[in-house]
């Protein structure tokens, strides 16, 4: 059965949005602070170029072929079935590890307004929560994320609109205490806060006019995130010194704090669960089109690919995705996870990069949006995620490169296997 076309062009932008602005800017910011301090605002700038730069490949690939998958369908289609294979269980590990860091933020911040629950039950109860809202439908999906979208960019301008009329100038003497290598491990970290914008793509079965909206709601969202993490960084480093900020798992709120302005405060803790629920979200809605989109390729179990007659989702990718990101909410280190997570889509960025390469060679006419500057465009997202991930330290290089490893093996026994059943 086919998914169903139910998203138009501000529900993709949202869904953009929902996915981008979330644990990154609420969590993550203050691991990316120890490193960069003041100057991560331009560490910001950075992974927001490295991000625009893949973001012309996505948008391109997405209208050239508007298929359920991303990555993974792009790889498939232009590179092969092996690098498909690897590319979609490298998104697959690095989104669940990301999930689960996910859900974890969401847990502290909650735990930090009750404290009477425990931060492990929470992380739970919430993936199982909005696994169950993606079993309902994309649409359905869609309109919570909407309703989530606008609250947290308003909490965020107010805390803007508030903070930064109490900045103290002396917070940013020391504006890049670890140089330019601090700047650029900033952005390696940061650049989870950006993880989201690929997500559209891998929804390209279920987006109205896909060859135009793909392309339009990935920049668009993408445009919008920066705009707002700039803002916020800067308000943040200018209400409190970095080196408080590095030390706290919720550091908008901590920068919050320094207003004196207890309403904001809670406004702050309010969207930090508002944010990270819309991408944990999000997030799940990316996994199962991804898993739904090997499985469909028999790369995966083809039951994983069942679709809803009643709801139009594919509800076993979703359960199968919602109970593993659920299972590692118990055992991750969100600092571990952040960089392990980057490097991950990182890999599978330069993969993109290089499908938009080969893109207009061999399907010259099957996109309606073209990207400025080809091949440049592509050949500079392709250097510059790879200049990130040299940044990143290096246990997300081992961890990678066996996940890398682990599939291709899989890939290869999967194959031997058909070839076997086919020749009896």
């Amino acid at each position: 059965m086919a998914l169903k076309r139910s998203l138009g062009l501000l529900d993709a932008t949202s869904v953009g949005i929902g996915a981008i602005i979330g644990a990154g800017i609420f969590v993550v910011l203050g691991i990316a602070i120890g490193y960069a301090g003041p100057s991560i605002v331009i560490s910001i700038i950075i992974a927001g170029l490295v991000a625009s730069l893949t973001a012309f490949s996505f948008a391109e690939l997405g209208s050239a072929i508007p298929k359920e998958g991303g990555v993974y369908a792009f790889a498939f289609e232009l590179i092969s079935p092996l690098a498909g294979f690897v590319m979609g269980f490298l998104w697959l590990f690095g989104q669940i590890v990301a999930g689960a860091a996910i859900s974890l933020g969401f847990a502290s911040y909650f735990v930090a307004i009750f404290p009477m629950f425990q931060i492990k039950t929470v992380a739970v109860i919430v993936a199982l929560i909005l696994t169950g809202l993606n079993l309902i439908g994309i649409k359905q999906s869609a309109t919570v994320n909407n309703v989530l979208v606008i609250v947290k960019l308003a909490i965020l301008s107010l805390f803007v609109g508030i903070g930064i009329f109490q900045i103290h100038p002396q917070n940013f003497s020391e504006f890049s205490p670890n140089g330019l290598m601090g700047i650029l491990q900033g952005a390696g970290f940061i650049f989870f806060a950006y993880l989201g914008y690929g997500r559209i793509a891998a929804l390209g079965e279920e987006v109205k006019n896909p060859e135009r909206n793909l392309p339009l709601s990935i920049l668009i969202a993408l445009v919008v995130s920066i705009i707002v993490y700039i803002l916020t960084a800067l308000t943040a480093t200018g209400l409190l010194d970095y080196r408080i900020l590095a030390q706290s798992g919720s550091p908008i709120a901590e920068a919050a704090g320094a207003t004196g302005n207890y309403t904001l405060v809670a406004a702050v803790s309010l969207g930090a669960l508002i944010a990270t629920a819309s991408v944990l979200l999000t997030n799940l809605i990316g996994l199962s089109r991804v898993a739904f989109a090997m499985s469909r390729n028999s790369q995966l179990p083809k039951v994983i690919g069942k679709v809803s007659s009643r709801r139009g989702t594919p509800y076993l990718s979703v359960l199968a995705m919602g109970v593993l990101l659920t299972i590692l909410a118990f055992v991750l280190d969100l600092k571990q996870t952040a960089a392990i997570t980057s490097f991950a889509i990182l890999s599978t960025h330069l993969v993109v990069n290089l499908s938009a390469m080969r893109l207009r060679k061999r399907m010259p006419d099957s996109s309606k949006f073209k990207a400025p500057l080809y091949p440049m465009i592509p050949a500079l997202g392709f250097l510059s995620c790879l200049i990130l991930m040299f940044s990143l330290p290096p246990e997300s290089w081992i961890v990678v490169g066996i996940v890398v490893a682990i599939s291709g093996v899989i890939y290869l026994i999967v194959r031997k296997r058909s070839n076997n059943a086919s020749s009896t």
